[in-house]
């Protein structure tokens, strides 16, 4: 029996300063096949590519990723400004919908920072540009200089509920 595939939802980068590239952080596609026993699938986000229908055909469930650049503030209905930080508006474009068409498909998913901030907008949430300067609120952002170990280390505690969906 085939295993279930996971479309990854990836990001845009420029590899070695002069070729874009769509990419996953390989420790989410070890997680998938590994942990979870399913098919990684890197999914470009772009919409000039593919559609939310494809995808939701072709993909069993989603992991949507972490990433550098944030949700455009006009998805929540703000204006931008320079603390908001760089923008993958074709991203935005893919991931959005896709969590809604997943949220009434009753498709899973899971979101991991960047793509957890992706589900709060997609269900009508907005986001605070810099969050750890709330009070009582915790930065989880990677240090932009710090060793691989640091980059990837636990920020904060996740909580199991038993019987829960997971």
């Amino acid at each position: 029996m085939a295993r279930p595939v996971v479309g990854i939802i990836g990001n845009s980068y420029l590899m070695n300063d002069q070729y874009p590239v769509h990419a996953g952080g390989q420790m989410n596609s070890d997680a998938v096949a590994f942990v979870s026993d399913c098919v990684p699938l890197i999914v470009p986000a772009d919409p000039r590519l593919l559609r939310v229908s494809e995808l939701m055909e072709v993909c069993d469930g989603f992991l949507f990723t972490g990433g550098r650049p944030n949700v455009h503030p006009e998805e929540y209905g703000e204006e931008e400004t320079e603390a908001h930080g760089a923008f993958d508006r074709a991203r935005d474009a893919i991931t959005l919908p896709l969590i809604r068409a997943c949220v009434e498909r009753g498709q899973p998913f899971f979101g991991i920072c960047r793509g957890f901030q992706e589900v709060n907008v997609a269900m009508g949430g907005t986001l605070y540009p810099e969050i750890r300067d709330l009070p009582g609120r915790m930065n989880h952002r990677m240090p932009p200089d710090g060793t691989l170990h640091e980059k990837f280390e636990l920020r904060h505690d996740i909580t199991f509920t038993e019987g829960g969906v997971f």
